[in-house]
């Protein structure tokens, strides 16, 4: 983590910091952070997602900003719903815990572009994360944003909000390399840049070193947010809190036991270096020891597969493999890593007693196409997850007189990270060709197209639980199934349980798609079955707290591989009345 210093070194009105510790109104303090990205959880979740971090031991909410949801094109902006920072900041206030505020505006974070808003790509003369100052100019207005709506509502540490941090640019070691000296004046332009907002709190840059508990709570994302290349919908990063916001246990209750164990060694931690000495091979003890008497250790194993047994301070202490043990009084073990004293059901892998073993294995699909002929399915292609490029070829029948192709690019989300992902290239990139005509070939490349973006569906609201799509002529029963058209749009009405208990939608029986409720895209759904023994099939996507009471409607689109939509619909149904239903 770099500290960047403001107008004075290491001066700001509540916060300072040294090289052992941030310094919150004059006391150095140990403090544990984690991640809840809040547009990756609906508003009504936040509150119960902040208290339970709490719980676990958490002393600061970090979260990055993201640009695209917020400023969805130039100067247009957007703060509501998922994206209501002012409110996610407030509740983290009220929960008496700390903030850190990671504006980036670049976030990595498995999202869509890097959380850049697509229309940054197309600004003239535009090169991302670099000494570049059409890239500059449109990072300051943004960041300047941010920075000002924080100071409105006093939510600095400085004006007696909870902000304790805020982070400018994210994960930038690879592209500072790649960069150069244009990288190394970008990142100092940053710098200067974000220091002279005046926030009154210092700012960060993301290197990694000492870097706090990853995410706490992954969440989902929502409509289109996932990144690129094959990101899926869910963001559950196995942490503490799980997608649906129910703990994660041993995990929640080892690491709150964890935060608990190192707190207990705070003073001692953050006033002296510490001692180290060995006490077998691979084995050490790590001693903070201070001159008013606190002491602390922690004892290490470093072995992969062998516990130690040491002697420290003339007592016996066993070590498991690959553990660490913490004595905050250098006398009573507090906590091992590797002892988990939380009990919880866990699924255990046994070999089978099937012989005859063998793998299964298959290419990986990566960005595709959908061809269609006379408005006909015509075949599709996909590219790889080492090479998205990829060529269709495909034998058509064409009938006397005029004919219509239609090609159906579809990017399963947009790279958001490496060098020059502004120029990465995506979609029909041609030519097209047709090949076996008595005069020879067809290049059809240079042919009047209409190209659209989007869905139809979409720019006719067919989602909206309203009556906006009362004039659509909506089919029922088996009329559906025998009128599938290339894309198929699904809609059902269903009355939401009583009670906050989460709701998840099992998709099992549809194909590829998105799902929307209440005219929110949920996210996209991708069916994967397994073969032989293995039955389980990832097909659960799930109904978060801000889901209408009382009435509700779900659309679906489908792509022309759903097996039995019909069923879909009257099974969605079933289980939105009746979470038990869902297992």
């Amino acid at each position: 983590m770099i500290t960047v210093p403001a107008n004075k070194p290491n001066s700001y009105s509540n916060v300072t910091y040294d090289r052992k510790a941030l310094i919150i109104n004059g006391h150095r303090r140990i403090l544990f952070s984690g991640s809840i990205h809040y547009p990756r959880s609906t508003p009504d979740m936040w509150k119960d997602l902040i208290q339970k971090a709490k719980d676990g031991g958490l002393d600061c909410i970090d979260t990055y900003i993201f640009w695209n949801g917020h400023e969805t094109s130039p100067g247009k902006y957007n703060f509501e719903g998922r994206y209501d920072l002012v409110r996610f900041v407030k509740l983290v206030q009220q929960a008496g815990l700390f903030m850190i505020l990671r504006i980036g505006p670049y976030v990595c974070a498995e999202w869509n572009f890097g959380g850049f808003p697509v229309w940054l790509k197309y600004v003239p003369g535009i090169a991302f994360r670099t000494d570049n100052e059409p890239f500059k100019m449109a990072m300051q207005k943004f960041t300047t944003k941010i920075v000002q709506m924080m100071k409105d509502e006093k939510l600095f540490h400085s004006q007696g909000g909870p902000i304790i941090l805020s982070q400018i640019e994210n994960e930038y070691g690879s592209e500072s390399k790649y960069y150069g000296r244009a990288g190394r004046d970008y990142t100092n332009w940053a710098a200067k840049m974000a220091v002279g907002l005046n926030t009154g709190v210092p700012w960060v840059m993301c290197k990694q070193d000492d870097a706090p508990d990853p995410v706490y709570h992954g969440g989902t994302n929502f409509g289109r947010t996932a990144g690129g290349p094959f990101i899926t919908t869910s963001y559950d990063y196995d942490a503490p809190i799980d997608e649906y916001g129910l703990l994660r246990q041993p995990k929640h209750k080892h690491l709150k036991e964890l935060h608990r164990a190192i707190k207990l060694c705070g003073n001692a931690l953050t006033d002296v270096d510490p001692k180290i000495t060995p006490l077998g091979n691979y084995v050490q003890a790590n001693v903070f020891s201070t001159n008013s008497g606190q002491c602390a250790a922690f004892l290490s194993n470093f072995h992969w597969d062998q516990s130690a047994t040491v002697k420290f301070n003339n007592m016996p202490y066993h070590l498991p493999p690959w553990s660490i043990s913490i004595l905050p009084d250098c006398k009573n073990v507090s906590f091992n890593t590797a002892t988990v004293k939380s009990k919880t059901s866990q699924a255990q892998m046994l070999p089978t007693k099937a012989q005859n073993l063998s793998w299964e294995s298959f290419t990986s699909e990566g960005d595709m196409l959908h061809a269609f002929v006379n408005g006909q399915p015509s075949g599709s292609a996909f590219g790889s997850i080492d090479n998205r490029n990829f060529s269709f070829t495909k034998s058509v029948n064409l009938h006397a007189g005029k004919n219509s192709i239609a090609l159906l690019s579809v990017v399963v989300g947009l790279s958001g990270y490496g060098h020059l992902f502004e120029k990465y290239r995506y979609g029909v990139a041609g030519p097209v060709v047709l090949q076996g005509l008595d005069h020879g070939q067809m290049d059809l490349s240079r042919k009047k197209w209409s190209y659209k973006v989007g869905l139809k569906g979409e720019t006719m609201n067919l989602a909206s639980p309203t009556d906006a799509s009362s004039s659509i002529d909506w089919l029922k029963g088996s009329l559906a199934a025998q009128n599938r058209g290339p894309l198929t749009w699904y809609k059902a009405n269903f009355t939401t349980p009583a009670g906050d208990t989460p709701l998840a939608l099992d998709l099992g029986s549809m194909g590829k798609g998105e799902a929307w409720v209440n005219g929110e895209s949920i996210g996209r759904y991708w069916t994967n079955y397994a073969k032989g023994e293995c039955k389980r099939e990832k097909r659960l996507r799930w109904l978060k707290g801000s889901v209408t009471r009382l009435s509700a409607a779900l659309a679906g689109l489908c792509s022309p591989s759903i097996p039995s939509a019909l069923e879909a619909t009257s099974k969605a149904e079933r289980l939105l009345k009746d979470p038990k239903a869902v297992g």
